[in-house]
C-alpha cells in the first residue's frame, strides 16, 4: 500500500492509523532520513535534499524486499511521478491512499509546524515555506499513474474523515497476509 500527498496532509497519521488497525508495518521516507540526520548531522536545504534522497532509495530497497518476501507493507510519503516507474519494478498491485485537504489549510499547517518546530530540525521546515508555498496551495498531488485502485481521504477536516469506510474499502482491496 501507499500512503500518499502533499506536505502537511495528514499522510503520517492517516498511514499510521491504518498501519496499527491492519497490523501492516509502516515505513516512510522522513523515518529514514531522520535517521541519517541523527546519525550524520543536519545543516542546510541542499543537506536536507541529499539525505531525502538517500532516504528514499533506503525506503524503496526495505519496500522491495518486505514485498519480494510476499508481505504487505505500507509506504508513506509524498511521492513524485519519479517514483513511478519504482513501484512497477516491483510488479505488484499496489493501493494508494491519497490524501488531500483545502490548499490553504494544507499551507498553514506546514507553516504552522515548520514554526512549531514539530519535525526533525533536519527538515529545515522554516527555511521551506516560501518554496513550497504555491505547491501547498494546490492542496493535492495526482495519484502516481499505477494500476491498483486510489482511494482519496480529504484530511481538511481530521475529525471528520471516517476511518471506518477507509478501513472497509481497503479491506476490500487487500490481499493480507
Amino acid at each position: 500500500m501507499i500512503v500518499t500527498g502533499l506536505p502537511a496532509t495528514g499522510k503520517t497519521t492517516v498511514a499510521k492509523r491504518i498501519s496499527e488497525e491492519f497490523g501492516i508495518p509502516l515505513y516512510s521516507k522522513d523515518l529514514f532520513k531522520e535517521s541519517l540526520f541523527d546519525s550524520l548531522g543536519y545543516s542546510d536545504r541542499d543537506w536536507s535534499k541529499r539525505l531525502g534522497a538517500a532516504a528514499y532509495e533506503i525506503l524503496f530497497a526495505v519496500v522491495e524486499a518486505e514485498v519480494s518476501a510476499g508481505r504487505s507493507v505500507i509506504a508513506e510519503s509524498n511521492f513524485g511521478p519519479d517514483s513511478t516507474l519504482r513501484f512497477l519494478d516491483m510488479k505488484v498491485r499496489f493501493v494508494q491512499v491519497l490524501c488531500h485537504a483545502r490548499g490553504d489549510l494544507v499551507f498553514e499547517r506546514f507553516a504552522d509546524r515548520a514554526w512549531r518546530g514539530d519535525r526533525h530540525p533536519g527538515h529545515v521546515d522554516a527555511d521551506n515555506v516560501e518554496e513550497f508555498k504555491s505547491e501547498l496551495h494546490r492542496g493535492r498531488i495526482d495519484p502516481l499513474e499505477l494500476s491498483g485502485p486510489v482511494i482519496e481521504v480529504d484530511t481538511t477536516d481530521f475529525d471528520a474523515i471516517d476511518f471506518v469506510a477507509i478501513h472497509d474499502q481497503l479491506k476490500s482491496q487487500l490481499e493480507l497476509k
